[in-house]
């Protein structure tokens, strides 16, 4: 059954959509898609339809009847009821082409002009200038003096410039550049240094340095030849001391970077429970 809709947004409401709306009520029943007595019609309000230029306007299944007058709805509505509604043409019901003006085009409606025949030029009309000067560079250069005479148009020029350039000497290679001289080699202290720190005998159960950061088992190795197996030892280096086994390892200063002394005196004093209470993380 056919179910008109009744576009109500703002261009169709400026151009008297209510006025269409109660023909709607009139023709159909008063409220949105109630059917007619018949069973045949029924309505509703919309938002737009997509054919603001030619509001007020109605869509009827997928055709829409634009430029509406009441009048001319009251026909459609009339038409449709009796089913006969194939016979009315969609588009503009008035005298207009889908968008264009109301009776017609009002624009661009003379012909195009003729264009005029361009006058041919006689023979011997055309003006001769001179080639322009603006491309050649104004320099005193050789290479820009216009007598110089190419290898094409001098041959013999050509050959001499080509010996001169085979007898000259050729120039001598560039030197390369000394290598910098290699930085000296870091000594290691000496073992009978008076910093060297005092050594002791391996006791029954070494603690293990490895909890240290900065000791792997190299490191460990080392310290154990040197007679440092406690973490009491190492927390009681002097400067010097630290000095002297940073400097023994080539450590550049790791180890008060790491503060050895730090980790060594919380690991003697309560084990890994101080070390995580001084730290916040377990050692290593």
């Amino acid at each position: 059954r056919p179910h008109v809709h009744v576009g109500g947004t703002t261009p169709c409401m400026l151009r008297g959509s209510e006025g269409r709306m109660k023909v709607c009520k009139s023709k159909i029943p008063d409220h949105p898609f109630e059917r007619n007595a018949e069973g045949t019609l029924s309505w509703e309000e919309v938002e737009c339809l997509g054919a603001c230029v030619n509001a007020p306007m109605v869509m009827i299944g997928k055709d829409t009847y634009e430029d509406l007058t009441p009048e001319r709805l009251e026909e459609i509505i009339d038409t449709f009821n009796a089913g006969n509604g194939a016979s009315i043409k969609p588009g503009p019901q008035i005298d207009r082409h889908f968008s264009s003006p109301e009776g017609g085009p009002t624009t661009l409606l003379a012909p195009d002009p003729k264009p005029k025949a361009s006058a041919k030029k006689a023979v011997g009309d055309a003006v001769s200038l001179p080639p322009s000067e603006a491309g050649r560079p104004k320099s005193g250069d050789a290479e820009t003096n216009p007598a110089l005479k190419t290898p094409h148009t001098a041959p013999k020029a050509a050959a001499k410039n080509v010996k001169a350039v085979e007898a000259a000497p050729l120039p001598a290679p560039a030197e390369k550049p000394a290598k910098a001289a290699a930085a000296p080699a870091v000594s290691k202290p000496a073992l009978t240094d008076k910093n060297r720190p005092v050594g002791i005998e391996k006791p029954t159960a070494p603690d293990d340095l490895k909890l240290i950061s900065g000791v792997g088992p190299k490191i460990e190795a080392i310290l154990n030849e040197l007679g440092i197996f406690t973490y009491a030892q190492v927390a009681g280096w002097k400067k010097a001391e630290r000095d002297w086994v940073d400097g023994y390892l080539n450590f550049k200063g790791r180890i008060e970077r790491d503060d050895w002394a730090k980790q060594a005196k919380a690991l003697a004093k309560g084990g890994e429970a101080e070390y995580i209470k001084i730290f916040g993380k377990k050692p290593r």
